[in-house]
C-alpha cells in the first residue's frame, strides 16, 4: 500500500479539490477571525464567563435544529448552489454584525442574535458542505481529500485567531468583523468555478424532511461504524472542544494576559492539528481507523486536562498544540469513516446526523462549561470536563473488536456483514 507526502496530498492532483480547499480556507480564517472575536466582546462587556459559552449555544444550537432541513436539501437539491446561497447568506450576516458594532451597538442580546442567525445559515449549509466534499475527487482520493478539507480548518484555526489577537489589541473587533465578511468572497468564488463530479446518486429522495431524517436515523441504526463516528464526535464536543472558546477566559482570569497571547492560545489548536495532518493524511492505508481512535482519543482527554492544570500561558500553549493534534486525528478519523461507508443517496441525511449530534454537543458543553467555570473556576471545570473524557475514551479502547467497525468501506448493513 502506497504511504508518504506525495500519497497522502493526493486530492491536491484534482483541479476542483485545490480550488476548494484555498477558497475554504481564506472564508474559514475569517470565520474563526469572528469566532474569536464574539466572545472577547463578550466577555470584555460583561466580565462573564457565562457569555463565551452563550456565544457557542448562539452559533451552534440553530444547526442542530436545523439538521434535518439541510441534510435533506444536501441529497434533493444541487449541493453546489445549497452552498452558494447559504454563504451568500453568512457573508450578508457577517457584514450586519459589522455594521451595528460599527454603528456603536454594543449590546450582547443583539451581538447573540446576529451569531444565531449565522448560526442559522450554517445550519443549512453544512450537510451540503460535508456531502459536497466527495464530488471533487474519485473515491480513490477520498481519504486524502477529507484529511486535506480537515487540515485547512485548522490552518484557518490558527491563522485566523492570530489575526484576531493582533487586530483586537490594535484596530479593534470592527476590523475582524468587516475581514470575516470580505473573506466568504473566496469560497463563493471557489465554489462558482469548480465542476463536481457526476453523482453517484442512485435515485433523488422524495420523502418529506421528516421522514428522511426518520430514514437516516433508520439508516445509521444498520451501521454501527457510522454511529460510533457520530457518537466519538460527539464526545469531543462535548467534552473537549469548548476550550477553544475558553481560552479568553483562562487568558483573562488564569494568565492575566491580554489579545496578543489569546491570539497565541486560540492558534495553538489549529497549529498542533497542521503538524500532525502530513503523518495521518499519508499513513491513511496503513494504519486502521479503529487503532488511530483507540490510541488518539485518550490522547487527546489527556491534552484537555493538561491545559486546565497549566498554570502559566506557555505550558497551555504547548498543552492547546496537543489538543489541537488530538482534536483533528479523532475528528478527520471519524468523519472519513463516516464517508465510505455511506451510500451516497443517504449521504447529505447521514452526514446532517452528525453534524446535528456535533452541533448540539458543542454548544450545551459550552454552556455548562461556562456556568461551572463562574462557579468553581475555569482550570477545575476543564480537568472535570477532561477526565470524564478519558473514562469514556478508556471505555472504548478496551472494545477494539467494536471500535473495527470503523473500518468498513461500503453501506452493508451490520446484519448482512455478520452474516458473510
Amino acid at each position: 500500500m502506497p504511504v508518504g507526502f506525495r500519497h497522502g496530498v493526493r486530492a491536491f492532483r484534482h483541479r476542483n479539490f485545490r480550488l476548494f480547499f484555498f477558497g475554504a480556507m481564506a472564508s474559514n480564517s475569517g470565520n474563526w477571525l469572528q469566532n474569536l472575536a464574539v466572545p472577547f466582546v463578550l466577555f470584555e462587556l460583561t466580565q462573564k464567563s457565562v457569555w463565551v459559552g452563550l456565544a457557542g449555544f448562539a452559533q451552534f444550537i440553530p444547526s442542530f435544529l436545523l439538521g434535518p432541513l439541510g441534510g435533506s436539501l444536501a441529497d434533493r437539491m444541487d449541493r453546489r448552489r445549497v452552498l452558494l446561497a447559504t454563504q451568500s447568506m453568512m457573508a450578508a450576516a457577517a457584514f450586519l454584525l459589522w455594521g451595528t458594532w460599527a454603528a456603536g451597538w454594543r449590546s450582547p442580546w443583539l451581538i447573540l442574535s446576529i451569531t444565531a442567525l449565522t448560526g442559522v445559515f450554517s445550519g443549512l449549509m453544512i450537510p451540503s458542505w460535508q456531502a459536497f466534499v466527495p464530488s471533487l475527487v474519485p473515491k480513490s482520493d477520498l481519504a486524502s481529500a477529507i484529511t486535506l478539507n480537515s487540515t485547512q480548518f485548522n490552518a484557518a484555526r490558527a491563522l485566523g485567531p492570530a489575526l484576531a489577537g493582533v487586530l483586537l489589541a490594535t484596530a479593534g473587533p470592527g476590523w475582524a468583523f468587516f475581514l470575516n465578511g470580505v473573506s466568504f468572497l473566496a469560497v463563493i468564488a471557489a465554489i462558482w468555478v469548480v465542476r463536481p463530479l457526476p453523482s453517484e446518486r442512485k435515485t433523488q429522495p422524495t420523502r418529506g424532511v421528516v421522514e428522511g431524517f426518520t430514514e437516516a436515523i433508520a439508516y445509521i441504526k444498520d451501521r454501527t461504524g457510522i454511529r460510533l463516528g457520530v457518537l466519538t464526535a460527539m464526545l469531543v464536543a462535548f467534552f473537549g472542544n469548548p476550550i477553544t472558546q475558553f481560552t479568553v477566559v483562562f487568558t483573562d482570569q488564569v494568565y492575566g494576559a491580554g489579545p496578543r497571547v489569546l491570539g497565541l492560545l486560540a492558534s495553538a489548536v489549529g497549529i498542533g492539528a497542521v503538524m500532525v495532518a502530513p503523518i495521518l493524511s499519508s499513513w491513511d492505508t496503513r494504519i486502521p481507523r479503529s487503532v488511530v481512535i483507540r490510541f488518539c482519543l485518550p490522547f487527546y482527554a489527556l491534552a484537555v486536562m493538561a491545559f486546565g492544570a497549566a498554570p502559566i500561558w506557555p505550558l497551555g500553549l504547548v498543552a492547546l498544540l496537543a489538543v489541537g493534534a488530538g482534536f483533528l486525528l479523532v475528528v478527520a478519523t471519524t468523519n472519513t469513516a463516516v464517508q465510505l461507508i455511506v451510500a451516497d443517496e443517504m449521504r447529505g441525511r447521514v452526514m446532517s446526523v452528525r453534524v446535528m449530534g456535533f452541533t448540539l454537543a458543542f454548544p450545551l458543553g459550552s454552556l455548562v462549561q461556562g456556568i461551572l467555570a463562574d462557579a468553581i473556576g475555569p482550570q477545575v471545570t476543564v480537568v472535570t470536563f477532561g477526565a470524564f473524557l478519558m473514562v469514556a475514551a478508556l471505555y472504548l479502547a478496551s472494545k477494539p473488536r467494536l471500535l473495527a467497525n470503523l473500518d468498513r468501506e461500503n453501506d452493508t448493513p451490520d446484519r448482512v456483514a455478520r452474516a458473510d
